[in-house]
């Protein structure tokens, strides 16, 4: 068991290396971050990782916010202080979001597998 709980810290720690890139009114998925780190089915694994982040703080903090699903739902949302904080952060970076989907999904979408080097 010490080995899962091993690697399952190891693919967090790789997560949230990957959302700290992405850039402030840029938004990514968690099936485009999963397939970056060559997990292609894993993206309810990064949601897990998302879910753990909101405990981190200060030089360890993880934008959570940016990480939406593929449609440009916060489906996330529910992991947040409040019912609005997810929507509340991505709005104060010019991200506009209604009935909680990212209209501009596409131009603002953040792929790591192109943004990023190998």
């Amino acid at each position: 068991m010490k080995e899962l709980n091993e690697r399952y810290r190891n693919f967090f720690q790789d997560v949230y290396e990957v959302v700290r890139q992405i850039p402030p009114g840029r938004v990514s998925t968690y099936g485009a971050i999963a397939h970056y780190l060559g997990s292609k089915q894993g993206a309810r694994t990064v949601g897990w990782a998302m879910q753990a982040a909101h405990a981190l703080r200060g030089d360890d903090y993880v934008p959570c916010h940016r990480v939406i699903n593929r449609l440009g739902v916060l489906t996330g949302k529910q992991f947040f202080g409040s019912p609005t904080a997810m929507q509340e952060a991505l709005e104060a970076e010019g991200v506009p979001v209604v009935e909680d989907k990212v209209p501009d999904f596409p131009q603002r979408f953040w792929d790591p597998s192109t943004e990023l080097q190998p």
